[in-house]
Order: C-alpha cells, then sequence, then structure tokens
C-alpha cells in the first residue's frame, strides 16, 4: 500500500528566479513566459536544492546564487501525465540578469506583466477602480447566504483596499487567490469555466500562484533583511538603490526619507567614483559596506524601509 502511494506521488521543484535591470522588477521564465523553471525531484539529486539548481541550469543556463525555500503546494487537482499527484516545492532565488539567455522560450519578464494591479509606483492602476473593484463587488453579492457575503465584502476591502482600509503590499498572494475565487482569472476559468475579464499573463499549472507567493516572501523580506545586496551591481548610485526597493515594493518611496535612513544605518559608503553616462548631475557611486555584508551572512541587518512604506 505504502509503495503504491509513494509512487503516485512526485514532486515538482519550481524556481522564482528575481532580478531588478534597469528599475524594473524581473523574473526568468520558460515556455514563451507561461512557466517558471522546474523540474522533477530525482532519486539521482543529492537534495530539493541540489535538483532545483541543476534544473535551472540545464533549462535556463543560469546559475542558481542566493536560494531560499518558498512553499510547498499540494493541491488536489494537480497531476502530471500517468495520473498520479504533483506536489511543487518551490524556492525564491535572488541573481543579476545577465542579458539574453540563448535558449529558445526562456527569458526574463517584468513581473507586473502577471500581476499589473500590483504596480502602484506611480499610484493606484486604473484597472482596479474601473474593472477589478466593480467586478469584486459583484461577486461579492452573488450569494444568498449573507454571511458568505459579508466574508466576502471583508476579503475583498483588506486585499484591496476598499472601503478606506489601506494597502498592503505584501498581500499579493492573498490578492491573486481571490481573483481566483471570484473566476476573474484564466487559471480559474480553465478549471471552473466561465470567461476570465483581467488583464494579466497565465501561467501553466499553479506556476501563477507560486510566482506570487515569491514577490509576497520578498516584498516582506526587504523589510527586516537586506535581501536587495543580492540584486544591486557592486557599484550603484542611491537613486538606483531607491528605484530597486521601489520595483520590488510596487509602492514609491520618499526620497530624502529612504536616503535619511539609508544614512542611519550606515549600510553603504561612497566608491569616489561618479555615475557616468546618465543625464544631468553625476551621481556618486556606493557599495555596500564590508563589514555589513560579513554582518549579513552571520546574522542579518535591515534594509530599513518599513516606515517608508
Amino acid at each position: 500500500m505504502t509503495e503504491s502511494v509513494e509512487r503516485s506521488v512526485h514532486a515538482e521543484l519550481v524556481a522564482v528566479l528575481v532580478a531588478v535591470t534597469n528599475g524594473e522588477p524581473r523574473v526568468l521564465t520558460t515556455d514563451d513566459a507561461r512557466a517558471l523553471p522546474a523540474g522533477p525531484f530525482e532519486l539521482s539529486h543529492r537534495s530539493l536544492q541540489a535538483g532545483l539548481r541543476d534544473w535551472v541550469e540545464a533549462q535556463t543556463h543560469h546559475p542558481l546564487g542566493y536560494v531560499e525555500q518558498l512553499y510547498t503546494f499540494a493541491d488536489g487537482d494537480r497531476s502530471d501525465e500517468s495520473g498520479g499527484r504533483v506536489i511543487s516545492v518551490s524556492y525564491l532565488g535572488l541573481t543579476r540578469e545577465a542579458g539574453e539567455t540563448g535558449v529558445a522560450q526562456v527569458g526574463w519578464q517584468d513581473w507586473y506583466r502577471y500581476f499589473p494591479w500590483e504596480d502602484r509606483r506611480a499610484g493606484a492602476p486604473a484597472l482596479v477602480q474601473d474593472l477589478i473593484v466593480p467586478q469584486l463587488a459583484a461577486w461579492c453579492e452573488d450569494s444568498a447566504d449573507a454571511a458568505v457575503r459579508a466574508r466576502r465584502h471583508q476579503r475583498a476591502a483588506i486585499t484591496f483596499g476598499m472601503d478606506d482600509t489601506s494597502w498592503n503590499e505584501d498581500l499579493v498572494l492573498q490578492r491573486y487567490e481571490l481573483l481566483f475565487e471570484a473566476g476573474l482569472v484564466p487559471e480559474a476559468v480553465r478549471r471552473n469555466g466561465g470567461q476570465a475579464v483581467l488583464p494579466g499573463q497565465p501561467m501553466r499549472h499553479d506556476h501563477r500562484r507560486i510566482l506570487a507567493t515569491g514577490i509576497a516572501r520578498l516584498r516582506a523580506k526587504i523589510k527586516y533583511r537586506p535581501v536587495v545586496f543580492e540584486l544591486m551591481p557592486e557599484q550603484f548610485t542611491l537613486l538606483q538603490l531607491q528605484m530597486a526597493v521601489e520595483a520590488l515594493a510596487g509602492r514609491g518611496l520618499h526620497k530624502q526619507n529612504f536616503r535619511r535612513f539609508i544614512e542611519q544605518q550606515a549600510l553603504v559608503e561612497e566608491t569616489g567614483a561618479m555615475a557616468t553616462g546618465t543625464a544631468g548631475r553625476p551621481a556618486k557611486l556606493f557599495r555596500f559596506r564590508r563589514d555589513v555584508l560579513l554582518e549579513r551572512a552571520i546574522a542579518g541587518s535591515k534594509l530599513p524601509v518599513s516606515r517608508v512604506l
């Protein structure tokens, strides 16, 4: 009995590999932007993470650096070609984009291509008020049970900042799952039928849900750990650093407050060089302090953006 169960369950290793390029958050994809790098865990793999590294490097030719486990998804309706159940073990990796991958159907994509409602750097996207809010309002009322209607309204208010509720940038997964439950995204249509009404690139299987989990993890993490170090070049301007954090958080930051926080935490130091090839006045180049990098390896230190956000 145990042997039969083991044969029927398969683990898929999935990577959310993130970079920030020219101030935009990017994710490495396969299958012409419809999937994340992934592959089955095999007996030859020394560990789950080793298996992940093997698959990512084989599929994308991009080596993995910083990696941490995200979450394990075990949805009952996910199966492989033989009918066996598939469990998705997901990981978050941070890297720097190295240009074209040179591999067919593999490339870097702006992650807001998949979640356009998450980019609020220039304010709330029009599609939230024009499309999402009305559709959610109709869905909330589409129940004969008053308690269900009340719960739906509460979830919509919390996740999308409705009814004078503040927007919480960390609730990426909750927003996607709410839109899925309301039948507004293509992945829900594939499962339940109907017609999706929201823009946003769909993905195969549960990969967009996994991507949402990765974005949420990173948005929360940049507020208490300096993981943005992994995404920055060796030398950068303070504006580039701010733009990287804004890109990940999906929200604008107050320039002077951000720089004051950076100075107070002594996270960076001047290199003595100036940025070239930029319009306007040359900007100073900075690097993260070596002792901060050492402290990060030991215990971690935070990039203090939580109050700015």
